[in-house]
């Protein structure tokens, strides 16, 4: 595909998942959930390193069923902590943790997925970028919703994971305005949520 965008140079894995995954709007709790722990994941390394161990994440935590792993303790930290599958790093893990008990929370007093969109009016945000140093790596919307977050008891969430996080379920289309996938994704929002 011709002028993707800057980021995603030549590994067909990262090709792929720009082609058919980043961006597109995601409305599932469970899998908005999954996106926001991987790129918690992702602070201070890249995200060539996530997609090449999310089947491990995967498998590791169980699909990400954040109803199982709300139940986990320092056994299962251990266990993962062992597991070269995935990326190794206490604190993201005991996050993981305590953020699917508090996305238990949200979950069950409105939806995550309402959670999240509420934040854009159930619509993505369209941005027209020309170039990627154009793109910024927060807004203010990414610090609103990371603080929010915090507040509810979530870690590993600061306003640039959020931001990442919000481009890649497709809260913004952040798409450089001349990448093909730019109209594509902008034509997947739901007229209404």
């Amino acid at each position: 595909m011709a002028d993707r965008c800057d980021w995603v140079g030549q590994e067909e894995i990262y090709i792929a998942y720009h082609d058919a995954e980043w961006g597109v709007p995601e409305y599932d709790s469970r899998a908005l959930w999954e996106k926001l722990i991987l790129d918690g994941f992702q602070a201070g390394l890249s995200w060539l390193t996530i997609l090449k161990k999310r089947d491990g994440f995967r498998e590791a935590f169980q699909g990400f069923d954040p109803d199982i792993i709300a139940k986990w303790g320092e056994e299962d930290v251990l266990r993962l902590l062992a597991n070269p599958g995935i990326i190794r790093h206490r604190g993201k893990i005991e996050a993981t943790i305590g953020n699917a008990r508090a996305w238990q929370v949200i979950e069950a007093d409105q939806g995550f997925d309402r959670y999240l969109w509420g934040f854009v009016d159930g619509r993505p945000v369209e941005n027209h970028w020309q170039q990627q140093k154009d793109v910024p790596a927060q807004t203010e919307l990414s610090q609103k919703i990371s603080k929010d977050l915090k507040k509810k008891g979530f870690k590993f969430c600061g306003p640039t994971i959020v931001y990442a996080f919000m481009q890649a379920c497709g809260l913004i289309n952040d798409h450089l305005a001349g990448c093909p996938c730019h109209r594509k994704v902008a034509a997947l929002a739901r007229p209404e949520f």
